[in-house]
């Protein structure tokens, strides 16, 4: 048995938690003063929104995904979490995709006032995020909340962030989470934790809040078999995954292959987009710009995402560093895969395979990088 099961993060006995019990654990987080986050179908994908009721859950819900393809289809599975991912992390929870970070206003006497703008969320649980989208959140962490000025906005949204993670049992196609060492067991980041049998949950806690939650959710502890089919699950998603990135620090060979003519064959296929950073659960490159008000009293400073595919991302007074797409892919792959690793003491891959899903010509990452490096030591 894996070493996790038999005891949680806590050091407690997992609990067991029956499908008709979930809501149970919806009114307790709401209780609790939480806005409850978690996966809804919606426009045929598994999105993350705010839930009401265990029955917004996608029930019987499976997910095809291949490069350049997501097909969502119906099951009579009485599992909620039976799929991979999404295209949507927890990212924009964090880190939002548009929001002022302050604003000006003009006196009467023609001084200038600034004042910042805090983000007056409420408290969020989030509900079956994935052991590479924690991996992800990790390394966000790393960027806006280290060093000296860490990011007020980012860290109130993180603050008040409730986890509640689901091991992955159904991983896609497109998935490698077990190459970059992310998954498919959730392992650290989360409140409370998961594994999905087909009439309930195998529950461990991961903190202290959580382990506050469970019990006073009065749970039944899970029992032998129970356990054992939890954590035959985990080693199954580990076990038929396929897709391989050819070592885990890719730096040397990276920055040793910057002319690699697959660069060029690449930039052939790749449309400059920015699917694949709008997606990818790690990507943090953002714009500013002051948006005035039409009677020019005051104005807005505004951050919102941005991508190393435009052009106005390496555009410095002037002059374009990276003026085709054959620059900004190799940006791309060699800081995810290679610069992170001196920024950040690891890649900034954690094997998720959104950006292959959603990329509307099919680029697979690991092709590439397998290409580009081949088989590492």
């Amino acid at each position: 048995m894996h070493p996790a099961m038999a005891h949680s993060a806590s050091g407690r006995t997992p609990r067991w938690l029956a499908h008709e019990r979930l809501q149970d654990l919806l009114d307790a987080l709401g209780r609790a003063g939480y806005q409850c986050i978690g996966p809804k179908l919606r426009d045929g994908a598994i999105l993350y929104e705010h839930i009401d009721s265990a029955g917004d859950l996608p029930k019987g819900v499976s997910v095809e995904q291949a490069p350049g393809s997501y097909r969502v289809s119906m099951t009579d599975s009485p599992r909620r979490f039976a799929w991979a991912n999404g295209p949507q992390a927890i990212k924009p929870f964090v880190f939002a995709p548009r929001e002022a970070l302050w604003r000006a206003k003009r006196c009467e006497n023609g001084t200038l006032v600034f004042d910042a703008q805090p983000p007056a969320n409420k408290p969020l649980a989030v509900i079956g995020a994935r052991a590479c989208d924690l991996a992800a959140l990790a390394l966000q962490d790393k960027h806006f909340l280290g060093g000296d000025y860490p990011d007020p906005n980012y860290a109130k949204r993180r603050n008040n962030m409730f986890v509640v993670a689901v091991h992955c049992s159904h991983p896609a196609q497109t998935c490698f989470c077990v190459s970059t060492g992310d998954g498919p067991r959730a392992a650290y980041g989360f409140d409370m934790a998961m594994s999905e049998l087909d009439d309930g949950f195998v529950v461990e806690s991961g903190s202290e809040r959580g382990a506050a939650m469970l019990d006073a959710l009065n749970l039944p502890g899970a029992v032998q078999a129970q356990m054992v089919i939890a954590d035959e699950q985990s080693r199954h998603a580990a076990e038929v995954q396929q897709r391989v990135l050819p070592g885990r620090n890719l730096q040397a060979s990276l920055f040793a292959n910057l002319e690699h003519p697959r660069w060029q064959d690449v930039a052939e296929r790749c449309l400059s987009c920015g699917n694949c950073t709008s997606v990818c659960p790690t990507c943090f490159c953002h714009s500013e710009a002051d948006v005035p008000a039409l009677d020019g009293g005051s104005s807005e400073h505004a951050r919102e995402w941005d991508s190393c595919f435009t052009q106005g991302h390496s555009y410095v007074h002037g002059f374009t560093v990276r003026p085709d797409t054959r620059t900004r892919y190799r940006q791309w792959l060699t800081h995810k895969l290679g610069g992170w690793h001196t920024q950040y003491g690891r890649s900034g891959c954690v094997g998720c395979g959104r950006c292959i899903s959603w990329c509307p010509v099919g680029i697979d990452i690991t092709e590439e990088a397998n290409a580009i490096c081949g088989k590492q030591p």
